[in-house]
């Protein structure tokens, strides 16, 4: 990356390692036809999650929907269910479990994240979402407020659930819940508390990353359009903070040559746009127009997307050498974190572990031996 990044000349996050993991097929393949339906069954789930972990993936993210956002009709993994059964048939890798804030008690919650994370023997962490997807919340009668209110409400229910996950007694007379001397227990065997990561590019989802995150989540692009949102949310770190991990989002299509991977791109978005095009208009209707971060995948018209929230946006697609640069100058602004999604899952995700991840990391080592010397 050039020294013109506006990054270039400031201290970049060094507190966590590259981490490479994938999003759990929650609602089915990531390529799909007109005459394809989506599986989200937790034995494909397991499979996937099995074999990422065999590959030396760090962690999966498993989304959390009570309906399927793509098509209501088809099926959705329920995201804790499936959490508490992937951490009791791994042994390695860590588990992420979305939550949207409205549809549990911070109080009942908490002692869910607390199993799992028994279960897990310290592998599990959160994902915090502020929620998007209207219909899944209003035509359930849980109610879908406005953008702002909700981020009150979950910046509320999460400051009650890091506490109890941290062990500690609560008190609370708050616009939302009342706790009264509560404490959960027992609390975390292995160490503090279970992971926290969130998302949000609005001023209320970054206020509340800042104060309560352990890593940021962004929505895949491309790379010169996330050093301003890096950027923004560093400068807000006081001095003295433990640092703040950063992760990106992205489709991965390796193969020995760039035109190679270039062409099984093209071949994907034939079989996959005739699916979408009769679904992206009412896509856009359900989501919150307030909900930055999911607006990501219509403010690039002119760039089709395959995989999940961001897809090929951030450019993960060519030779694994040229894939392996790329994650490195994600790396080189502050990235650590990249939680990415392939197809066909298994075949694909191996493949990226054989051919891709040494060479990333090989890059890594060489730039941070550069900088040292």
């Amino acid at each position: 990356m050039s020294n013109s990044s506006p990054l270039a000349h400031r201290p970049l996050q060094t507190g966590h390692p590259l981490r490479f993991g994938i999003w759990a097929p929650y609602r089915g393949q990531w390529v799909v036809g007109e005459n394809d339906h989506l599986v989200a069954d937790f034995d494909f789930n397991r499979e996937v999650i099995q074999s990422a972990e065999r590959a030396g993936f760090d962690t999966v993210l498993i989304a959390q929907h009570t309906i399927n956002p793509i098509d209501a009709a088809e099926e959705i993994l329920e995201a804790w269910t499936a959490a508490a059964a992937a951490a009791a048939v791994t042994e390695r890798i860590e588990i992420i479990a979305a939550i949207k804030p409205r549809l549990y008690h911070p109080a009942v919650l908490a002692k869910m994240a607390l199993g799992i994370e028994d279960i897990s023997h310290g592998r599990f962490a959160i994902n915090f979402v502020n929620a998007w997807f209207k219909p899944e919340l209003e035509r359930s009668g849980i109610g879908f407020p406005e953008h702002d209110e909700r981020y009150a409400y979950g910046g509320e229910w999460l400051r009650i659930v890091k506490a109890l996950i941290e062990g500690r007694e609560v008190s609370v007379d708050g616009p939302n819940f009342r706790l009264d001397r509560f404490r959960l227990a027992p609390r975390s065997r292995y160490r503090d508390r279970p992971v926290i990561y969130a998302g949000g590019e609005s001023e209320p989802g970054l206020r509340l990353v800042d104060e309560l995150a352990d890593h940021w989540l962004i929505n895949g692009r491309p790379l010169e359009d996330v050093v301003p949102l890096v950027d923004n949310v560093l400068s807000r770190r006081a001095p003295g903070r433990p640092p703040l991990g950063l992760g990106v989002t992205g489709f991965v299509l390796a193969r020995e040559t760039d035109e190679e991977a270039e062409a099984e791109v093209e071949r994907l978005l034939a079989i996959q746009e005739p699916f979408f095009a009769a679904r992206r208009e009412q896509m856009k209707g359900n989501i919150d127009d307030k909900a930055e971060a999911l607006k990501v995948g219509f403010k690039y018209p002119n760039k089709p997307m395959i995989g999940a929230n961001g897809g090929t946006l951030p450019g993960f697609v060519g030779s694994y050498d040229t894939v392996a640069r790329r994650l490195a100058q994600f790396h080189g602004i502050g990235i650590s974190t990249f939680m990415l999604s392939f197809f066909p899952l298994i075949a694909e995700q191996e493949r990226f572990a054989e051919h891709v991840i040494p060479r990333a990391r090989a890059l890594v080592a060489g730039q941070a031996l550069a900088k040292a010397s």
